[in-house]
């Protein structure tokens, strides 16, 4: 016999927000397993002895939130770490939008069609991923031209 709040659940709206949490971590999952398997794999994109300003702002973030310890001869993390770890936000912020409208661009060259992409992104519809698209373009054209 089947338990009544398990045939509840067939009527009830899917939750969208545990949806997406589930793809994260199946992408995050799938891209690990696939292409960084080892440490050669994980480091082959990063500098080996120069942070990029995403691993800047991460490290100085996880240091005082208390996710990442210090070491014992580290200096402690202080007030200009943290205004040095916000000047790099703007930075970060231009690259992301730069690695995801040429992530849009390779995913359309390959075929993806906008709803596949919408889906990705979480976004509603094809619309709202041409939209976007549209939107970065223009920001991280924009700020080629401001440098």
């Amino acid at each position: 016999m089947t338990d009544a709040s398990q045939t509840d659940n067939l009527f009830a709206p899917p939750d969208a927000s545990r949806a997406r949490a589930h793809r994260d971590f199946a992408a995050l999952h799938r891209i690990t397993e696939r292409h960084a398997a080892t440490e050669s794999q994980r480091r082959r994109w990063s500098h080996e002895s120069v942070l990029d300003p995403y691993e800047a702002v991460c490290l100085v973030t996880s240091l005082a939130a208390g996710a990442a310890l210090p070491e014992r001869d580290e200096a402690p993390l202080d007030e200009t770490d943290l205004v040095a770890a916000l000047t790099l936000i703007p930075r970060v912020r231009a690259d992301l939008d730069t690695l995801e409208a040429g992530l849009l661009d390779l995913s359309r060259s390959r075929g993806l069609t906008w709803q596949n992409i919408a889906f990705g992104l979480g976004l509603g519809t094809a619309q709202a991923a041409r939209q976007r698209h549209e939107r970065l373009t223009e920001r991280t054209r924009s700020g080629a031209t401001d440098n």
